[in-house]
């Protein structure tokens, strides 16, 4: 099983080979890549120094599993190079997310449609990973109609760039930005780029994602994406309206028994989820569940979770850890 990580030296490409062995991915070999100024050098991997190689030598040494996190033109030019060769690809950009024919994939909710002819495989949006993680339990019991939501996501969606940016702002020190304003003591209602309709492409991603991975269009999502002065994990405000009516205590017993959620939901003790709790964990953090007393059927809830992780590389890892298990 050769296994070519695709972007290994950025941040989420180095949680993603931290994933590989902290799960004890069964891979024989590890192909790690990068662009041409990091090719040559070498990255460690369970202990043993590893030789970072070009997209084009990559491709030439077939792998059997090869995990983008590089960036949606890297995608988009060398994942189907790589499918031509052989090699299945699970990739983390945006590139193929609304591709139809591409699956988007969340395990939990739908690694059963893969194939063997899925050789270009889409991991969701960070955030809509974690959002659907708890909706999709809920929309099969009580049928969801409208999802508001918003979103307070970290500085490390973006990238080193921005986790520096937030470090200089904490020290005091001048540096390069990665954002337009300053983000310490901030928020920022502004996640990627703005769209023609006013909303950015983060936003959009949020409402157009789950529907593909609960293949149902009969509800809709909006969304105000907004960053915020934390290192790690998203945090997402959620009011859903159900068409049928539901119990507290049911919501609660349904998410506490689905794979890969963990309610913390008790105010008498302060008990709610918290980016502070939920980073290095896999997974998603669901609390201050109660009704929307303005409208029938109607659901408010708290959801957080690791965006390296959860909502990127645990997520990839677990899609590719599906393929070896039943397909591959």
């Amino acid at each position: 099983m050769k296994v070519a990580v695709v972007g290994a030296t950025g941040m989420v490409g180095a949680v993603m080979l931290k994933l590989l062995e902290e799960r004890q991915f069964p891979l024989t070999e590890l192909i790690p890549v990068a662009s041409q100024r990091s090719v040559g050098k070498k990255i460690s991997y369970k202990g043993v120094d590893h030789t970072i190689v070009g997209l084009e030598t990559a491709v030439e040494m077939r792998p059997d599993i090869a995990i983008f996190s590089a960036g949606g033109d890297t995608s988009l030019e060398w994942a189907p190079k790589f499918a031509e060769a052989g090699t299945t690809v699970i990739d983390n950009s945006s590139a193929w997310r609304m591709d139809p024919t591409k699956k988007l994939i969340v395990p939990e909710i739908n690694a059963s449609i893969l194939t063997a002819e899925d050789k270009i495989i889409a991991n969701p949006n960070c955030s809509t990973i974690q959002l659907v993680m708890a909706l999709s339990p809920l929309h099969d019991k009580y049928k969801m109609k409208r999802v508001v939501v918003s979103t307070y996501q970290s500085v490390s969606g973006t990238g080193v760039k921005a986790v520096q940016q937030l470090e200089n702002e904490i020290s005091g020190v001048k540096g390069e930005m990665a954002y337009p304003y300053p983000i310490g003591r901030n928020a920022l209602p502004h996640c990627d780029v703005f769209l023609e309709n006013g909303y950015t492409k983060e936003e959009m991603k949020l409402a157009m994602e789950p529907q593909k991975i609960l293949d149902d269009s009969s509800f809709a999502i909006t969304a105000t994406a907004v960053r915020i002065p934390t290192a790690g994990g998203h945090s997402e405000s959620v009011n859903v309206q159900f068409e049928n009516d539901f119990e507290l205590h049911d919501v609660r017993t349904i998410l506490s028994h689905s794979d890969g959620v963990t309610v913390q939901d008790n105010t008498d003790t302060n008990t709610y989820p918290m980016p502070i709790y939920a980073n290095g964990k896999d997974d998603v953090f669901v609390g201050r569940i109660r009704r929307d007393e303005t409208q029938i059927n109607t659901l408010n809830m708290w959801i957080v979770s690791d965006n390296l992780r959860k909502g990127a590389a645990t997520n990839t890892i677990q899609i590719a850890e599906y393929l070896v298990a039943n397909i591959l």
